[in-house]
Order: structure tokens, then C-alpha cells, then sequence
């Protein structure tokens, strides 16, 4: 791929230069008289128009409207010019982005700009569609761009030469509540090329480019978009060959200094747009061959538009616009939660969706608690992961009840629902995942919730629609982002969906992900060698100033005469979560992990290396045989081969209630966990019946003897997910001094049922 991508490169690289040289060559014409012309079709007055500018150097730009083709193609053939000599050229200095991965799966090379003029991205990638289906997803931005609120083609002008000019009003969301959102008046240009390749290239009209003035909407920040777009070519033997280029400037100087990095970024931009874009097309052309398989039965493009749903029904929260049915509630004096209502919620929500269940006949609506706030030393993607797999960490069970009741024929008005009980474990349902699991959809099953109201006891499931996305620690620029809404059993299409979550936006620039952070695991004592100390200590170091902007936005429906009641458990609702998160978030944060990188997990603990050489001289003096192929006499081998063991290892106290204290990659990748939340998950609860029976019988013989083998079986990871193992070894760990530090268990062969 990497080859035909070069290819493609030096050939655009050749017809870019000659666009560049007839350009120039036109230019210099257009300074002779003799050039100007009667002819009076739409090229021929383009040429006849220029080299009037010329000749009145000191008149104004004539304006460019709608009702002047000629003046609009112009600008379209001088975008298309300056779009060429980005997307294969030099016009842009562009740097290769990091964190994107390699390989034969990778989605393409991609690029962001270095010391230009706004920020700029550029992508080049294979896909298995048409030009012309290509071109048909990419101008349908509201299905892929997620931060599009809409689109409106005010103008349709067909050219001379079989192509299409448009003029578009986008307005785009902010992804905080501390910016305002962005608006592009623009100027779309379509066109085919000599070669077979189609061209749809874009800017914005300003007054330095002329034509007329768009849509002002208050509220939004005029942004500009630089001469960008799609450059797509047929391949030989069916597919395309697509270049990306994204070029804009959103105005950063209105947004607060500490935001500014979200509008200078352009590896954020890369992440929204660009990558977004390559990956949707892959996406659809995954879905088109049938190799896809389908969610709960569910066809691809179905699942998709909850993802959408989703996302959009986020944004919209986020984000309050008034034209949507949305105001502020007053303050109760305190300005770190936000409260706004809908009572409109059926304009919100949409037509194509049965809001009867959700919104009774005696009058209600939405009301949206949000909240913003700046996070120190805490990668996005690891928080989010840590919110997914640990909901019980922030989640009010009392509040998820009244969110849920609200879905049932007779919901329950009050928010005063109290937990009186076991808060039951979640059971994550996958539904769908992109490609490159860069995002996912899945159903959250609440369990054995027991809650009371009125004396009523309710014991029954709750369900979530999720979409996770973002939770990949390499990719540089990438928002995290958790966004979920209640629904019933039924999971109809037309659902109405209520969506709250979380978003964490990088403020900085990414670099290069510190070993400590990547896993959460022994990724820094694993750099075998001297330096590996200096590579953690460094890596410390370059953490210690990253920092990112944390949104929350909860919804719940409320009804009319109980609007301030509703308000004032959602204000106090959202006060405990941020409250729930800044723990998590100080406990995660890189700046914190020095006990974890040496595996002080708990006091007394020993170092990673320690640890390691106590397991596998303990399995060998118990059982005779070799645990860790590799030289004992070296602590880093003997770590490295425990940590990349294919099997998994973990270990847990020696108490009345075992819980984990240490496992390897595939012990946490059978868990589903990580090392932090690991002690958080006991030996009694990933065990079946018949797995905790076989413990009991053979624990004396594990005391006494100091191992045992135990049957095969099923277990559950710390997400409810059946994992099956052919044999389980059990063996005491002895310290240095031959006492009992804890016990180890391998699962050999394990695999998710």
C-alpha cells in the first residue's frame, strides 16, 4: 500500500506542478490587453472579468454574487488551483503524524500542518468504493462530521464545464460549554479532471475573496475555511484513491487563552475531520462488501444512526441553542453547574421519533445539568476507560432509576428514588465497533438494582445505549468521549433517546505517549537495559503540564409541577459526579503512578522485578517445572516474560476476601481491567459456582502442598463477559524469607465464550 501510495503521491506531484505552471502562465496573460473578449460564455468572462480587476488596480474587487456565475467560477477555479497544490504539493508544510498505526490495516498517511496559517490536515488512503459513491458520502457531512449541527445549500450553480458550485451555510457545534459554537459560509466547488479524477474542493467567501455575504446567526463565531477538499481517483480494478485536505481558521483569538489549543491544534482537527472522514468511507465500504456482522440483529445502518443519535443528542445538550427550545434556568448562586431547559421537546428530539412514552400529556420537557472544567496530568482516553469499565465509581443508582421510569407507561415523577440495597454489577452487551475500534456502540445492563419508592420495592434490569470513542492512548489529538441514554427492553428504532455522558478534549499538544500511561501496567520497567529508569523519569517529566477540558451534560424529563425539584437533584447530581471524577482523575494521573510503576500497589508490595522472580521460583519449587523461560539471574528478563506470558497469571491476598494485587498483559486482558482498578475485583467474584467449589476443595492442598491443579472452567471478567479455560494452576508465592506473600493463579488457554 505504502508503494501505490508514493506512486500516486509523485504522479499528483507532476500534474500539480503543471496546474501551477499553466496558472502562471495565465496570469502573465492576463496582464496583455489583447486578452480581453466579447465572448460572453462563463469561462471567457471569467478571463474578461480578471483582467478588468487588473487594469483597475486601484478600484475595488467588484462583488461576486450569486447572479454572477462567471465571478463565482473564479473563485471555484482558484480554490481548485490552491487545493491541488495542497493536497500533493508543497503549499503546506506538512508533518507527518505520529500515533497513527502502521501496517497493512493502516488507514493511510496522514499529515498535519507545521507553522502555517490556521490549521491544516491532510489525508491520502485506499478505499473499495466508486469516485463517484465516495464524492456522495463525503458532501453528506452530517453523517460523519459529528461536530456538524447542519448543513443548508443555499445556491446551486451548474458551470460550463459539467461541474457544480454551491453555496453552503454550516453551522458546527462547540465540544465544550466554555466556547462558543462555529459557523462557514462557503463556496463548494465540483469538478471532474482530465485523468477521470473528481474534484470537490471548498473556502470560504470573505470580502478578500468576494461574492455575497452569507447567513449571520447570533451566537456563533465566524470561522474561515481555507481552500480545502477531496481530490478522489479510480484505480484500476475497481475503488479510489482519495487525498484529504482540511484547512481552516476558527478564530481562536475570541475563545478564552487556556481553550485556544482546540482551535490551534491541528492534530485535533485531524482526529475530527480528516481521520473522521477516511474512516467513515472505509467504514461504509466494510458494510457494502457483507463482511460485517450485525448487532442484536440489527443491520449496520441502523446501528450507525444511534451512534449518530447519540452524538447529536450530546451536542445539543452540550451546546442549549435557543432555537432548539432551550433557556438557562436561574442560579442557585453558585456558578459551576449549569441548568437549562427544553420545553419544546418534541422539536429537540424529532419528529421520527415516538416521544409520547417520554413526555407525559399533562406538559413536561428536557431539562440538561452541565458542567466544565480543566483536568491536570490525566490522559483523556485512560479516564473515560476508567468511567465505562467502573460506572459504580460516579454513578448514582437512585438517579439511573428515575431516568429509566421514565421510559415505563407510569414513570415515576419524583426524583427522590433512594438505592436501598445491592447496587448490581454492569454487564456491557456489544452491539457494533468500527473498524479500527476507534469506536464502539454497545447496551449496558444494570443488574439486581433494589430500590424503593413509596414502599415499593422495584428489583427489575435497567438498560443503557452507550457509545464509547476516543479510548485509544496513541492517537494524538483524539477527544475521549462516553456518552450514554436509558432505554426500555424493547430497543425500538424510533426510541426516544435522552443522552448524557462525558467528553475530554486534549488542551496540548500530544507527544509521545509516556510508558507509564500507555497501559497503566509495567510499560516503563519493561525498557530492558540502563536507560530504562531514565525513560520513566523523563516520561514523568513530560506528563507533568499536559492538560485537557473535562464536559459533563446530564438530561433527564421532568414534569411541569415538578420542573424545580428535578433541577435541584440534577444541580447536586452533577456536583457529586465532578466530585466522583476529580477523585478518579487525581488517582489515574501520571504524576501519581510512581508507586505503581515500581508495583507498590498497596503497602509492603514488592517491586515489579521482586515480584516476578518470587512467582516463578515459587511455581518452580512447587511443581518442578519452568514458569519463565528466561535467565533468572535477570530481573528484567524474568519481568518480561512474566508480563508477556500468553497465559494468564495473576495473584491475590492471602485474606478471608482474596482480592487481585497484580496480573500480567493477558491476565488483564481476560479481566478486562486495568492495574488500578484490578484491586477493586475479588477472587470470589470471577469465579462460577463450580470454579469457587473446586477453589474451596483444593485450598488445604495449596496451603499444605503448596499447588494445585484445578479443571478447567468458565469465569466472568469485571464486565459480566464469559471467559472459558482449559486448567487452572493455583500456587502459594514465597518471599525471599520462604514465607507466604500471596497466592497465583495461571488460567492456561483461556479464551472469551
Amino acid at each position: 500500500m505504502n508503494k501505490l501510495l508514493m506512486e500516486e503521491n509523485d504522479r499528483l506531484q507532476k500534474q500539480v506542478s503543471r496546474l501551477v505552471y499553466e496558472n502562471g502562465y495565465m496570469k502573465q496573460q492576463l496582464h496583455n490587453p489583447s486578452v480581453a473578449t466579447t465572448d460572453t460564455s462563463c469561462e471567457s468572462v471569467v478571463t474578461s472579468g480578471q483582467h478588468h480587476q487588473q487594469q483597475n488596480a486601484a478600484a475595488p474587487r467588484p462583488q461576486r454574487d450569486a447572479n454572477n456565475p462567471a465571478g463565482l467560477l473564479a473563485i471555484a477555479e482558484e480554490t481548485l488551483a490552491e487545493f491541488l497544490s495542497k493536497a500533493t504539493g508543497t503549499a503546506v508544510d506538512w508533518v507527518q503524524m505520529v500515533g497513527m498505526k502502521p501496517g497493512p490495516d493502516s488507514i493511510g498517511i496522514i499529515a498535519v500542518s507545521h507553522n502555517c496559517s490556521g490549521v491544516a490536515a491532510r489525508a491520502c488512503g485506499l478505499v473499495s468504493l466508486e469516485p463517484t459513491k465516495v464524492a456522495e458520502i463525503l458532501k453528506d457531512r452530517p453523517s460523519w462530521y459529528r461536530d456538524c449541527r447542519c448543513v443548508d445549500i443555499l445556491h446551486v450553480i451548474p458551470t460550463g464545464n459539467g461541474g457544480t458550485i454551491e453555496l453552503i451555510y454550516m453551522q458546527t457545534y462547540a465540544p465544550t460549554t466554555l466556547a462558543a459554537p462555529r459557523d462557514f459560509w462557503t463556496l463548494r466547488y465540483t469538478s471532474g479532471l482530465e485523468d477521470g479524477s473528481l474534484v470537490i474542493c471548498e473556502r470560504s467567501l470573505t470580502q478578500s475573496t468576494g461574492g455575497p455575504s452569507g447567513p449571520n446567526t447570533p451566537n456563533f463565531v465566524r470561522a474561515e475555511v481555507l481552500p480545502s477538499g477531496y481530490l478522489i481517483r479510480p484505480c484500476e480494478g475497481g475503488g479510489s484513491m482519495i487525498h484529504i485536505v482540511d484547512h481552516v481558521d476558527l478564530d481562536a483569538w475570541s475563545v478564552p487563552e487556556v481553550l485556544r489549543p482546540l482551535y490551534e491544534s491541528p492534530k485535533i482537527l485531524a482526529q475530527k475531520t480528516t481521520i473522521a472522514a477516511l474512516r467513515h468511507i472505509r467504514q461504509i465500504a466494510h458494510e457494502s462488501s457483507g463482511e460485517m456482522p450485525y448487532g442484536g440483529g440489527r443491520q449496520p445502518a441502523v446501528l450507525r444512526t444511534f451512534s449518530q443519535r447519540l452524538s447529536r443528542g450530546f451536542n445539543d445538550a452540550v451546546n442549549g441553542f435557543p432555537d432548539d427550545g432551550w433557556s438557562l434556568m436561574s442560579s442557585d448562586g453558585s456558578e459551576d453547574v449549569t441548568i437549562a431547559i427544553n420545553s419544546s421537546p418534541n422539536k429537540l428530539v424529532g419528529s421520527h421519533v415516538n416521544s409520547s412514552q417520554l413526555f407525559s400529556a399533562i406538559g413536561g420537557g428536557i431539562l440538561c445539568a452541565k458542567a466544565s472544567m480543566l483536568l491536570q496530568n490525566v490522559p483523556p482516553a485512560l479516564l473515560v476507560r476508567f468511567l465505562r469499565e467502573h460506572r459504580s465509581e460516579w454513578a448514582d443508582p437512585g438517579v439511573d432509576a428515575y431516568s429509566a421510569a421514565a421510559l415505563r407507561a407510569s414513570p415515576y415523577a419524583v426524583p427522590g428514588l433512594r438505592a436501598s440495597g445491592f447496587m448490581g454489577s454492569q454487564v456491557i452487551l456489544p452491539l457494533a465497533h468500527t473498524l479500527e475500534h476507534e469506536e464502539f456502540l454497545e447496551v449496558i445492563r444494570l443488574e439486581g438494582h433494589s430500590l424503593c419508592h413509596d414502599e415499593v420495592v422495584l428489583s427489575r434490569d435497567m438498560y443503557l445505549l452507550q457509545l464509547c470513542s476516543g479510548v485509544d492512548e496513541n492517537a494524538a489529538g483524539a477527544c475521549a468521549q462516553l456518552v450514554f441514554a436509558p432505554i426500555d427492553e424493547s430497543f425500538a428504532d424510533d426510541a426516544p433517546l435522552l443522552p448524557s455522558g462525558f467528553r475530554v478534549i486534549p488542551l496540548d499538544a500530544k507527544m509521545d505517549p509516556p510508558s507509564g500511561t500507555r497501559t497503566l501496567d509495567l510499560a516503563s520497567t519493561l525498557e530492558v537495559g540502563s536507560g530504562g529508569t531514565t525513560r520513566a523519569s523523563s516520561d514523568a517529566s513530560s506528563t507533568c503540564n499536559t492538560r485537557s477540558v473535562l464536559t459533563i451534560a446530564f438530561q433527564f424529563s421532568y414534569e411541569n409541577h415538578l420542573r424545580e425539584s428535578v433541577a435541584a437533584m440534577a444541580r447536586q447530581y452533577v456536583r457529586t459526579v465532578v466530585a466522583s471524577v476529580q477523585r478518579v482523575a487525581m488517582a489515574i494521573a501520571p504524576s501519581r503512578l510512581g508507586g505503581q510503576l515500581e508495583m507498590k500497589q498497596t503497602p509492603g508490595s514488592p517491586e515489579a522485578h521482586t515480584l516476578a522472580r518470587w512467582i516463578g521460583r515459587s511455581y518452580r519449587f512447587h511443581t518442578g517445572a519452568e514458569l519463565l523461560r528466561a535467565d533468572t539471574q535477570c530481573t528484567d528478563a524474568s519481568l518480561k516474560a512474566l508480563w508477556q506470558h500468553s497465559d494468564s497469571i495473576m495473584c491475590c491476598s492471602l485474606k478471608a476476601a482474596p482480592v487481585f494485587t497484580f496480573a500480567n498483559q493477558a491476565g488483564l486482558d481476560m479481566l478486562e481491567t486495568t492495574l488500578i482498578a484490578l484491586q477493586d475485583i475479588s477472587l470470589e467474584k470471577i469465579l462460577d459456582d463450580d470454579g469457587r467449589k473446586a477453589l474451596c476443595t483444593e485450598y488445604p492442598k495449596i496451603m499444605q502442598q503448596g499447588f494445585a491443579y484445578l479443571p478447567g472452567g468458565v469465569c466472568v471478567s469485571s464486565m459480566g463477559r464469559p471467559v472459558s479455560y482449559e486448567q487452572a494452576v493455583a500456587w502459594k508465592v514465597l518471599s525471599d524469607d520462604d514465607t507466604p506473600h500471596c497466592l497465583a493463579f495461571m488460567f492456561v488457554n483461556w479464551s472469551f465464550v
